[in-house]
C-alpha cells in the first residue's frame, strides 16, 4: 500500500512539473499599445500569452522601459510595434529584428505629417510631436490593416493554427468594418462642427470621418490653468468651435468651466493604453463616437 502511495505521489509530481513546463513553453507576444494587444488576443485565442508591458496609468507613447523590462521584451517570441513613430523607445534599444513586426509598415503612404511642437509631460520628459501622427488605429481601415499584419506574423511563426487565425481575422475585420460604418453614419452631419481636442491624438480619426479637430497641448486628466483656459476661449472664438474633446477624464470643475464658455465636451480616450479602455477596444470606440454624435447634435446651430 505504501508503495502505491509513493507511486501516486511521484506521478502527481510528474504531472504538476509537466504542466508548469508546458505553461512556460507557451509563446509570448509583446504589444507596445492596447490596440495591438486587443488585436493579438483576438487572433491568438489561448494559443499564446499577449503581454502589454507598460505599467497602468503610464502613457505608452512616452514610456521608458527599465533594463529588466527590455530583457523580458527581448525574450518574447514576437514583438508588435505600432510604427508611425509611436513608442520611440523601440528605436533606442536593441531588439531582435527577427521578432519585430511593424504593423503599419505597409501604410506609410497614408501617414499624416505633424508640426514641430516640443513640450513636456510630467515625468515623461521633454518630447516633440514633429514628424508623423502615430495614433493610426483611430482610422479603422488602418486598424484593420494592422490587425492583418499581426495575423500574418502569427501564421508565419506558427504561433497558432493558421485556419483558426484566418477565421478570427475575418471576424475581427467584420467587427471593425461595422464600427467604421456606424461611426460614419453617426458623424455624417458633424462636418460643419469645429472640435477642439486637449491633445493632438485624433488626426487619423478626423480624416476618416471628415471632421475638423484643432489640438491643444494640455496634460491628460489635469485641471487646465488660467492661461490654458484663456487659450481655449480664444481658439474657440477664433474658429467657431463648439465641442471640446478631453483625452482623459478631467476634474469636474474643469468640465464646469468649459461649459461656462459655451462649449459642449466629451471624453474620448484614444485607446492607446489599457487603463484608458474601461471596455474593449470596440465598445470604447463605439461609446466615444456616440458621445461625439450627441455633443455635435447639441452644438449644432440648427
Amino acid at each position: 500500500m505504501r508503495a502505491f502511495f509513493r507511486l501516486t505521489s511521484v506521478l502527481a509530481a510528474f504531472v504538476l512539473t509537466t504542466n508548469v513546463v508546458l505553461a512556460q513553453d507557451k509563446p509570448q507576444v509583446i504589444a507596445v499599445n492596447y490596440p495591438l494587444q486587443y488585436f493579438a488576443e483576438r487572433l491568438l485565442g489561448d494559443a499564446a500569452e499577449v503581454v502589454y508591458p507598460v505599467p497602468e496609468g503610464v502613457d505608452p507613447s512616452f514610456w521608458r522601459p527599465s533594463i529588466a523590462d527590455i530583457s523580458a521584451i527581448q525574450s518574447a517570441d514576437l514583438i508588435l510595434l505600432n510604427g508611425a513613430g509611436f513608442a520611440t523607445w523601440t528605436s533606442r534599444v536593441s531588439l531582435p529584428r527577427s521578432k519585430l513586426i511593424d504593423t503599419s509598415r505597409g501604410l506609410a503612404d497614408q501617414f499624416i505629417t505633424t508640426e514641430s511642437i516640443t513640450h513636456s509631460h510630467g515625468e515623461g520628459g521633454e518630447h516633440s510631436h514633429e514628424g508623423t501622427a502615430s495614433y493610426t488605429w483611430l482610422d479603422l481601415s488602418m486598424a484593420t490593416a494592422q490587425a492583418q499584419a499581426i495575423a500574418d506574423a502569427i501564421k508565419a511563426r506558427e504561433l497558432a493554427d493558421a485556419t483558426d487565425v484566418d477565421q478570427r481575422m475575418a471576424e475581427l475585420a467584420k467587427e471593425l468594418q461595422a464600427l467604421d460604418v456606424a461611426a460614419g453614419e453617426a458623424l455624417r452631419d458633424a462636418g460643419d462642427i469645429v472640435f477642439i481636442a486637449t491633445h493632438p491624438r485624433y488626426q487619423y480619426f478626423a480624416r476618416a470621418y471628415g471632421l475638423t479637430i484643432i489640438s491643444l497641448e494640455w496634460e491628460a486628466g489635469a485641471m487646465p490653468g488660467d492661461d490654458e483656459l484663456a487659450e481655449l476661449e480664444a481658439l474657440a472664438e477664433e474658429n467657431g468651435a463648439r465641442v471640446l474633446i478631453w483625452e482623459a477624464e478631467p476634474p469636474a470643475s474643469a468640465r464646469d468651466v468649459v461649459a461656462s464658455l459655451g462649449l459642449k465636451d466629451v471624453v474620448f480616450p484614444p485607446l492607446n493604453a489599457t487603463s484608458a479602455a474601461s471596455q474593449s477596444f470596440a465598445a470604447s470606440f463605439s461609446e466615444a463616437v456616440r458621445q461625439l454624435h450627441t455633443a455635435a447634435a447639441d452644438a449644432s446651430p440648427g
